[in-house]
Parts: structure tokens; sequence; C-alpha cells
């Protein structure tokens, strides 16, 4: 759904010969150090191998059996539906739209869709980018539910290295639904935009030869100046998930990476250990680094559908789920409205979900690129991408991926029994 960009087929980098031979041929060669590892296409290849391109940090899965996802299929090829925009296509011309590296689809708890193009496949973990988030926010809901957070405290309380920037003066709920005032942009399309300097910080893109800024996270986010006022509006900054990152590793005395696999990983039943990218002194990257197989990624949106259930165990407090999908008040709307998301009407964001709002109760997490957790509680779905898309920015691919959710959801709840 970008205009201009070669298609899938074009850009596969199985079929281009990417990152082939010992050692590849120069041309065939995607490498962190000049950038082509997370520009497109370079990054249909990437993706899917993050672990050899940046360093990581394991998220153990533990020791327990693994939860089985029975398999059920059923074609959905003859589905039709209208993008948002009023163009005509197809699931199967919507799963190479979307270059996908892998798109699987629960329904009840069984996989009835499963496909993996490119170099994605059922047993290599992919890099989530922003789905991390979620992750993050779900940490920080289990902790609230456990008395072991206080949402209504400030940030300060927990990371005094902060005292001096704008989240001086701030509360951990305002990070935790984004509502901090933050000097920061995240226009992807701006090579000057804030983002950037974190992503150099985060250990997530190279430097530019002149580059003198921070190169950890916790140096960079003590840089972050504040811009309004707390909780007026919502504001996308993937400096609020680290920041919250570093608040529940505070909170807990743990290693990022060691709680996610304490309170969520080592419980969905997790085929494989997933992994978090860290920066150049060891830091967990919060607010994009998790790589996880696709599989593993909609156990978790199982549990998420399941609020906290695995296997009919409550694995996670019910009250988790209460606080993330809360009915939003008028204020909370507004706020997400001022931020003038228009491929997003009436959506609002807690705990570093995006929430619908529909009939169904659909909620997302959402990354760059493609990567997506989509969980429909009426029709008992959950689908899961992953993904290579030429542009960041989830606005170009939401026309097409909203109605494709929702195509496949009247047809799972029309024909719920085969």
């Amino acid at each position: 759904m970008v205009p201009g960009a070669p298609d899938a087929a074009q850009t596969d980098p199985v079929r281009q010969g990417v990152m082939r031979g010992n050692p590849p041929p120069p041309d065939k060669r995607v490498m962190f150090r000049n950038g082509s590892a997370i520009q497109f296409p370079g990054s249909r290849w990437s993706f899917n191998h993050w672990r050899e391109v940046a360093p990581t940090k394991v998220v153990s899965r533990g020791t327990g059996p693994v939860q089985p996802l029975p398999r059920a299929e059923r074609s959905f090829d003859t589905i039709t539906f209208k993008t948002t925009t009023g163009i005509e296509t197809s699931f199967k011309d919507a799963i190479d739209l979307m270059y996908t590296d892998g798109l699987l689809i629960l329904h009840r708890g069984r996989i009835v869709y499963e496909t993996y193009r490119g170099e994605g496949s059922a047993e290599r973990p992919h890099l989530a980018f922003s789905v991390t988030k979620s992750f993050i926010g779900t940490l920080a809901a289990i902790l609230v539910a456990e008395k072991k957070l206080d949402p209504d405290a400030a940030v300060t309380k927990y990371v005094t290295e902060l005292k001096d920037s704008a989240y001086g003066d701030a509360t951990v709920r305002q990070v935790m639904d984004m509502t901090i005032a933050a000097h920061f942009s995240e226009d992807y399309t701006d090579p000057k935009a804030e983002i950037r300097d974190y992503g150099v910080a985060a250990s997530l893109g190279p430097a530019l030869p002149d580059y003198k800024g921070p190169r950890d996270i916790a140096s960079y986010l003590a840089t972050i100046q504040k811009n309004g006022d707390h909780g007026r509006v919502f504001q996308y900054a993937t400096v609020d998930a680290e920041t919250l990152g570093w608040i529940v590793s505070r909170a807990t005395g743990k290693r990022l990476a060691d709680l996610l696999s304490d309170l969520v990983w080592s419980k969905i039943g997790a085929e494989s250990d997933a992994s978090i990218s860290v920066d150049g002194i060891g830091t967990e990257v919060g607010g994009a680094g998790l790589n996880t197989t696709l599989r593993d990624l909609a156990r978790f949106g199982e549990m998420m559908r399941n609020r906290g259930k695995v296997g009919g165990a409550q694995v996670v407090l019910a009250a988790t789920f209460d606080d993330i999908l809360k009915m939003p008040t008028e204020a909370e709307k507004l706020a997400f409205e001022k931020a003038g998301y228009k491929t997003l009407p009436g959506w609002t964001y807690r705990d570093m979900w995006w929430v619908s709002n529909n009939s169904h109760g659909a909620y997302s997490a959402r990354g760059i690129f493609g990567q997506a957790i989509y969980i429909d509680p009426k029709a008992e779905m959950v689908v899961v991408r992953y993904a290579s898309m030429p542009a960041a920015g989830n606005a170009a691919n939401d026309p097409l991926t909203l109605p494709f959710y929702d195509a496949v959801a009247k047809v799972l709840m029309d024909d719920p029994a085969r």
C-alpha cells in the first residue's frame, strides 16, 4: 500500500539471493553499520535475522510445558473486502500487499490459517518493533494489579535520574498511557526527528559520522524536555515505553528481560525463548526490541484474549485486563482524538495497547513496518502478523489491514464451527 514501492515479489530476499553465500557477494549483503539492515529492502531479510544483526538478551521460556495450538485449517481465499480508501481486494492479494513475513490466525485457540513468506519461518524469531511496548505496558498493568506499582506515583519515585527531564513532574499513569508532553518527534519520514537519535542510543540504527549524542537509553531519556502540560493529549513516543521499562525494573529490582520472562513469557507455554535488543551498555530496549516466533506471539495474544488464562489456569491476574480494557473517560477519548490519528477514529490508548472501543471490543499491539497483534474478543479471534513493509508508519497499512481483520472476523463468526 505504498505507491511506487517495489512489490513483495520483487523484494523477496530469498528470490533475490540476499545474504546467500559464504561470504555473501557485496551487493547482496545486509549490515547494521551501513544502515541497510533498517532500510527497505534489506529489512526484508534483517527483520527475520535481527539477532544476527544487533546484540540481544534472552527472555527465557522457562521449563514448563509447551501450550498446544491445535490446528483447524480453513481457506479464506474467497474473502473479498474493500479498503477504507474504497479499493476492492482479496484475502490472498492482501497477504502480498502487507509484505508478509508471517501471518497466523487463531480462532478459539486453534490455528485456522498460517503462512510464511520470504525469510519468514515458523522457527525463526522476528523483530516485533513497537509490539514490544504492549508487553511492557502489560508488565506495568500486572504490577499495578499486584499492588507492586503505584500508577499515581511520580515517575521520580522509581527513577530519580529523570528529575530534570520531561518526566520530572509526570506520573506513572501518564507514562503508561503516553500522555507525556515531551519535545520528541516520532515522524519516521523526518531525518531530523528525535526518533533518529533515540535509534542510535538504543542501538537500533547506526550513528551518522557527526553524531555526538547519547549512546545508551538512560542517558538519552535524561535529555528529553517537557513541551506542554502532561495528561491532556496522547502523544505516541517510544521514549515513554523506555521510561516505563525503567520504572518496572526499578519497582521490582529485576532486569527487564528477567521480569518479562517471570511474569509473562514463562507462563504462556511458549515453544522458544524470546530475545530483546540491548543498547551499548546492555540495557534492554523496551520500546522496540522484542524478537519472537510468530506462534509464540500468538500464544501471548491468546492469553490476552482469555484475560490471563492459559490452558484453563489463571496465570495473570484478571484485574490486569480490567485495567487495560476499562471504559475510557470522555477526557481520555478527547486526549486521543487531539492526536489526529485519522485511520483510528474512536480509538484510545491504555497501558500501551491500542483500544478500538468498537462493538467487538477489539484491541491491538502495533509496530512499525507492519508488526501486529489484533485481538477480537467477540469473534474469538487473534491475528498475529510479522512483516517488512516499505513504509514505517502504520497509517500506510491501516486502510488495508483494519478491514482485513474485520473481514476475517466476519467469516469466523458467520461460520464458526468449521
